[in-house]
C-alpha cells in the first residue's frame, strides 16, 4: 500500500514541470541547431554528436531522477517500489554507457576526447552511478540473513545516489559550459543569439531540477515515512 504526504505533490509536480522543460530544451537545442554539433563532414559524427546530449540528459539525468522519486509517489509494495527503481536506474545507466560511447565514437577516437574536466567528471559519474547500481541490484535480491546488512547499508546508498545524481547535473553543467564557450569562440556566436539563450535555461532548468528532486528525496516528511518502514522491519527482524 502506498504511503505518500500530500505536501510532497507540490514538489513532485513542480520536479516533473522542471523534467518536462528540460527535456524540451535539449531536443529543441539539438534538433534547431544542428550545425553546432557538427565538427566534421561525415553525416555520422553529427548523429553522435546529437544522440551525446540528449542521452546522458533525458536518458541518464532524467530517468534517474525519477527513479529517486519513485519511492515517494508510487502506488504498490516496497519490493515493487524497489524492482520499478532498479529498472528505471539500469535504463538510465545504460543511456550514460552508450552516451559516452558516442562521445568516444568519433573519428578522433578517445584519447583526443578525454582531455577535459566535463570528460573526467563524466567517466567517474558513471563508474559510481554502475557501482551504486550493481550495489542495489544485489541488495535487492538477496533475503534472508542479508536483510539486516540491506538496513544498515542503506542510509549510504541513499547518500551515494544523491551524491551520484548532484554529480551528473554538475557535469552536464561543465558540458553546456564547454560547449557554449566552443561557439562563441570558434563558431563567432553571439553571447546574446537565441542558441546562447536555449543553452543557459538548460543550464538553470538542470540546476532547478537536481534542487527539486533531491529535496523531494531528503524531505522530513518522505523520511519520516521511511523511517517508519524501516523500524517496522526492524522489529519484524527482532521478533
Amino acid at each position: 500500500m502506498a504511503i505518500t504526504s500530500s505536501s510532497l505533490f507540490p514538489l513532485l509536480f513542480f520536479a516533473r514541470l522542471s523534467g518536462l522543460a528540460v527535456a524540451l530544451l535539449v531536443l529543441f537545442w539539438a534538433l534547431a541547431f544542428k550545425p553546432s554539433f557538427l565538427h566534421h563532414s561525415s553525416q555520422e559524427d553529427l548523429i553522435y554528436a546529437v544522440l551525446h546530449p540528449l542521452l546522458m540528459v533525458i536518458g541518464f539525468i532524467l530517468i534517474s531522477g525519477e527513479a529517486i522519486l519513485v519511492h515517494s509517489w508510487l502506488p504498490g509494495s516496497r519490493n515493487f517500489k524497489k524492482s520499478v527503481h532498479l529498472c528505471l536506474q539500469g535504463v538510465a545507466l545504460a543511456s550514460g554507457f552508450f552516451g559516452i560511447w558516442t562521445r568516444f565514437r568519433g573519428k578522433d577516437g578517445i584519447v583526443a576526447n578525454f582531455y577535459s574536466l566535463h570528460s573526467w567528471m563524466g567517466l567517474i559519474c558513471v563508474f559510481l552511478f554502475g557501482a551504486q547500481w550493481l550495489m542495489g541490484f544485489l541488495s535487492f535480491w538477496h533475503r534472508g540473513e542479508a536483510r539486516t546488512v540491506r538496513l544498515r547499508v542503506l542510509p549510504w546508498h541513499v547518500f551515494l545516489g544523491l551524491y551520484t545524481y548532484g554529480l551528473a547535473v554538475a557535469t552536464a553543467e561543465t558540458g553546456l559550459l564547454e560547449k557554449l564557450t566552443f561557439l562563441q569562440t570558434k563558431r563567432n556566436v553571439s553571447t546574446h543569439s537565441a542558441e546562447s539563450m536555449v543553452v543557459n535555461s538548460l543550464g538553470l532548468g538542470l540546476a532547478l531540477l537536481s534542487g527539486l528532486v533531491i529535496l523531494a528525496a531528503v524531505s522530513p516528511k518522505h523520511q519520516t515515512l521511511q523511517t517508519k518502514l524501516l523500524y517496522s522491519d526492524a522489529k519484524c527482524l527482532s521478533s
